[in-house]
């Protein structure tokens, strides 16, 4: 029983090879894999090669739940929505190698998978109640993706339609153009490789509470600048100031005149740009595969010419995205450490940044302009978020947005009453 392989089956016309035939559910993640001609298996997610259904879902399943130790692949990987067990037990019966029927329908798995199976059952079950108790919280289908921004402007942002999984940096190996860009990476923290931060960030509240505003207006992704200083001498990067971009993804005239709005508004500041944030609205905050060479792209042009070393750091905001702890957006900053010099062809390493929060005194009136300016944007618009409407059983959108804010609000409530504005400006909008 155990010689039986995906590529017995193929060869016997128990199965046909194809593109997304093959799938993996667990604990409400989904994996799909092309089955290719001689048997093996290519995650669509990443591209990557697995020799055996077993060797998959243990992959895919230990991306979800790290805990876990084996996959029992042929009773958890489906063939065109079937079972694979099911294909081999039809094969074991045809050949009468002393199967019974009974028998033959129930799961071939190995020695301990049996209490594995019924471990994941359970697993399901407590997960149906909760995602259905989610479902509140999720906001209506977004709109058509966008296309991107030219080469100039930050990086082209999509509606993010299905839940991605994040895979860790030691399994990407070489850059593959096979591989899907938009692949979620799991960050690398210094300790972890045995090195020392080689900068310290400070930021200031009004930049979280400006970015986390802006990323809350639209299910789709947004974009924006960060402009603050760079101490060479104390090594410290302070983010001062969040300056949001005001056009639609692809729209290169907008975009063009935006930035020239924002580059001047830094040199009225006496501020230098020092980074960039953008949104995944229902996704986790950590960077896509192209996050990490448009950051890596932002490094090199910082430094320009100059032989002295001047940070970049990159935030990602994700406001909606329903394995946050609470009503509180996840805002996760990140830098790109080159690969090693004998690797030239891998990808960057995201690296997680630890930094200094700095509670601002007041509000100002520049930042209440700008998001009165965003509402405006933003009004009308089909990828607008309805703050009026339920976001769980407990909040309306509005209450979410106010709460996730609340933490980054400022020392001084004299200007609450403008908020409220707002607020209400925002409630009659949506």
């Amino acid at each position: 029983r155990r010689a039986v392989t995906l590529r017995v089956l193929l060869k016997d016309a128990q199965l046909e090879p194809g593109a997304g035939v093959l799938s993996i559910y667990y604990l409400g993640k989904k994996f799909v894999g092309d089955l290719q001609p001689d048997g093996r298996i290519v995650w669509q997610e990443t591209g990557q090669v697995f020799n055996s259904p077993s060797a998959w879902a243990t992959h895919c399943k230990k991306l979800v739940n790290p805990a876990k130790k084996s996959g029992c692949g042929w009773a958890s990987v489906k063939y065109k929505g079937q079972k694979l067990d099911k294909y081999k037990a039809a094969w074991l019966r045809r050949h009468q190698l002393h199967v019974p029927a009974a028998a033959a329908d129930e799961s071939p798995a190995s020695e301990g998978e049996e209490e594995e199976l019924l471990m994941e059952e359970e697993e399901e079950e407590v997960l149906a109640g909760v995602s259905a108790e989610d479902k509140g919280r999720r906001p209506p289908a977004k709109g058509p993706s966008e296309p991107a921004h030219p080469e100039a402007t930050p990086p082209g942002k999509r509606a993010e339609s299905k839940i991605r999984v994040p895979v860790r940096y030691c399994v990407l190996g070489s850059r593959d153009s096979a591989r899907n860009p938009h692949t979620l990476v799991e960050v690398t923290s210094f300790a972890a490789i045995n090195k020392f931060q080689p900068f310290n960030v400070a930021i200031s509240s009004n930049v979280l509470f400006l970015l986390d505003f802006h990323s809350h207006l639209t299910r789709s992704e947004v974009v924006g600048y960060l402009g603050g200083r760079w101490d060479i001498n104390s090594q410290m990067l302070t983010v001062l100031r969040a300056f949001p971009c005001r056009s639609r993804l692809g729209d290169a005239d907008t975009a063009a005149t935006m930035e020239e709005e924002i580059y001047q508004s830094l040199l009225l500041r006496g501020l230098s740009l020092v980074g960039w944030y953008h949104s995944h609205p229902h996704g986790p905050a950590l960077p896509s595969l192209q996050d990490i060479d448009v950051q890596m792209d932002y490094q090199l042009r910082l430094q320009g010419s100059s032989n002295g070393f001047q940070p970049c750091l990159a935030l990602l905001c994700s406001p909606y995205y329903s394995g946050n702890p609470g009503p509180e957006s996840k805002i996760s900053p990140f830098w790109v450490m080159p690969p090693p010099e004998q690797r030239p062809s891998d990808y960057g390493i995201p690296m997680d940044v630890e930094m200094a929060y700095v509670q601002d005194n007041f509000l100002t009136n520049d930042i209440l302009h700008e998001m009165m300016l965003l509402v405006e944007f933003y009004k009308g618009a089909p990828d607008l978020v309805r703050f009026q409407e339920p976001w769980n059983q407990e909040h309306t959108y509005l209450d979410k947005l106010k709460i996730s804010l609340a933490s980054r609000t400022p020392k001084d409530q004299g200007l609450c009453h403008v908020l409220e504005q707002v607020y209400s400006v925002l409630k009659q909008g949506s």
